[in-house]
């Protein structure tokens, strides 16, 4: 298989279907894509049944290419991450794996045009982040939660507004951010730095005033990039936590018991900003994110440096903080079900704490004047039926007098 073969490939599997997130490669599967959240297969000519272990090992080393640094970490690890260019039509981030002795393949889409924050119809509390100077800032949620867009799309602010040094570790680099104010340098893993944690040690000694850090999948990052916050650099990640609560959580289990209460500490004065994200279908087609949004403050700083406790929770923190601009999943998620954007059964999917999301959704549909319940056919007893049956289904001849 020669290059053009695979474009091509690439090309037709992309235009199958609408919205195409993800291009999969499996032995005895056809060519898949997922497009809104679902796999579909993708009919090609001459037809492709069944995929062989030869075919997807021909795909996995025209999308490695020449580089040995990937193909040495497929051999030794069994899995490699990278990038690939479909030319003037779309960017993917390519991850190759082993399963049961032969290889598969899935392409993630990216967006080649950089987000903005009003294209994505964010809160406006998020334009607070790109003004911040330093710190840590947290984007979290599952894998295709959109982490990656939203900080292109922070990234994307303080390109316009600060003339600053911006230094990106990706794995692979996702958005290519042109210069405009802010002077920008992305690496790659395995091309530029061989670990975040040694890519991280050495921004440090490279002038930048942000710094993006792709995910914190170590303690030794969490500890250069808790260094690099308190040493007046702004520093953006990620992690693959649900919530605020389980991030902190998920940090401090990073590293031994001895260990915590400093980290605490630290992570206490260095956290600015977490916000969390899950993708929900809309009613229409198509994803909505939802968003946990919380800041820093006197109450998350103490609960940080000693727990959760009874009625100190990072979500009890962040519902109590409304006012500022803070909001829980399940605020988010009444609030696209209250405009249309989600159904009934999606919000109670997607939320945090089924009770309050509950009680939330029949308060608005009694606004809107509808029904909030199925018992609709009771009726009173009445007349000689009454007579009959008595109180409570109980006999008239029977009642004591």
């Amino acid at each position: 298989m020669r290059r053009p073969e695979l474009d091509h490939i690439l090309g037709v599997m992309l235009e199958s279907q609408p919205e195409v997130s993800d291009l999969l490669f499996t032995v005895d599967k056809p060519l898949q894509v997922e497009s809104y959240g679902e796999l579909k297969p993708v009919t090609f000519d001459p037809p492709i049944d069944k995929l062989t272990p030869f075919q997807t090992e021909m795909v996995a080393l025209n999308l490695i290419g020449e580089n040995q640094w990937h193909i040495e970490d497929l051999l030794r690890r069994g899995s490699s991450d990278a990038a690939y260019t479909l030319t003037d039509k779309a960017r993917f981030r390519i991850n190759i794996f082993s399963q049961r002795g032969n290889y598969s393949i899935v392409c993630r889409k990216l967006n080649t045009e950089i987000p903005t924050l009003e294209g994505l119809q964010f809160p406006e509390i998020i334009r607070l982040i790109p003004r911040e100077k330093t710190g840590l800032v947290l984007v979290t949620g599952a894998t295709g939660s959109g982490k990656s867009t939203t900080l292109a799309a922070i990234l994307n602010e303080i390109n316009h507004t600060k003339p600053v040094h911006v230094i990106t570790l990706e794995d692979p680099v996702e958005f290519v951010h042109p210069h405009y104010m802010a002077t920008f340098n992305q690496r790659e893993l395995g091309t530029d730095f061989d670990s975040f944690s040694n890519g991280l040690r050495a921004a440090l000694r490279q002038a930048p005033k942000v710094i993006l850090v792709g995910e914190m999948r170590d303690r030794e990052t969490v500890r250069i990039a808790l260094s690099a916050a308190e040493t007046g650099h702004l520093v953006l990640s990620t992690l693959h936590t649900i919530d605020a609560g389980q991030t902190i959580n998920r940090i401090l289990g990073l590293f031994e018991p001895d260990e915590q209460e400093q980290i605490r500490a630290r992570l206490a004065d260095t956290l600015r900003w977490i916000i969390s994200q899950r993708l929900v279908p809309k009613i229409e087609g198509g994803r909505h994110a939802l968003l946990e949004i919380m800041g820093s403050n006197l109450r998350t700083q103490e609960t940080i440096r000693l727990g959760e406790s009874e009625g100190k929770s990072f979500y009890e923190i962040i519902d109590a903080s409304h006012a500022f601009g803070w909001c829980t999943f399940d605020f988010s998620a009444l609030e696209a079900y209250e405009n249309g954007t989600i159904s009934e059964e999606t919000a109670l999917l997607y939320c945090t704490k089924r009770g309050p999301v509950t009680r939330g959704i029949d308060n608005i549909k009694k606004s809107r004047g509808e029904c909030t319940t199925n018992i609709a056919s009771l009726r009173m007893k009445a007349g000689r039926e009454f007579a009959k049956t008595g109180v409570a289904g109980i006999p008239a001849a029977l009642k004591i007098k």
